[in-house]
């Protein structure tokens, strides 16, 4: 496949493939006299959400601790409330993203390349999509998070393909740079449209 510029694709999963459904957040947000975002604010500041990405806590035990984040902000059973409910938001898959990346799985290697939780392969059950990737790098699993370059390194070395010969696309700049730092071919993800445009080389070809 020599006319296509890469030979496996690496793909993450949140706000590429999984998307959650804020509605019931953000709603309480308002009835609690908080801006719209602020428990996300505190949820994914780095010091509280890292643990939770490398898998050293679990899904419920990082909503314990944003609920102590929003503590001065709220009571603390609102803040309870408003961190358990971020914890299990719904969230569905976007299915113009799962059969773009189906076809191209026909075709070269796909590596599901993910800053996750613990409960990921779970969720993915849940959504049907256990048979998607050849493969998946999550960081609660392999301890390394996205950016840090040996977990694009890993992802490559389970594809089986050199790191320069990967497609990766990810919603986050961040990652999207730190990729292309190594080598990658990288596409910064917003719609499915930046999906089919990444991938057409391969599924046109």
């Amino acid at each position: 496949m020599t006319d296509v510029p890469f030979d496996a694709v690496l793909c993450d999963v949140d706000n590429v493939i999984r998307f959650y459904d804020p509605t019931e957040l953000l709603a309480l947000e308002r009835a609690a006299g908080l801006a719209e975002g602020t428990t996300m604010k505190v949820a994914f500041a780095p010091e509280t959400d890292l643990p939770l990405l490398l898998g050293r806590i679990t899904q419920d035990e990082w909503a314990e601790s944003v609920a102590v984040g929003l503590a001065g902000l709220v009571p603390a059973a609102e803040a309870r409330k408003l961190a358990l409910t971020l914890a299990h938001q719904p969230f569905h898959a976007d299915e113009t993203v799962v059969a773009l990346l189906r076809r191209a799985r026909a075709r070269v290697p796909l590596v599901l390349l993910t800053n996750a939780t613990l409960q990921l392969e779970e969720d993915l059950a849940a959504l049907g999509l256990t048979d998607l990737a050849d493969d998946i790098v999550s960081s609660a699993r392999v301890g390394l998070a996205k950016p840090d370059p040996r977990i694009f390194e890993l992802a490559a070395e389970r594809a089986g393909v050199r790191l320069d010969r990967c497609l990766f696309v990810d919603d986050t700049l961040e990652n999207v740079v730190a990729a292309r730092e190594l080598g990658m071919r990288a596409v910064h993800f917003r719609s499915a449209e930046d999906m089919e445009r990444a991938l057409a080389p391969l599924l046109e070809a």
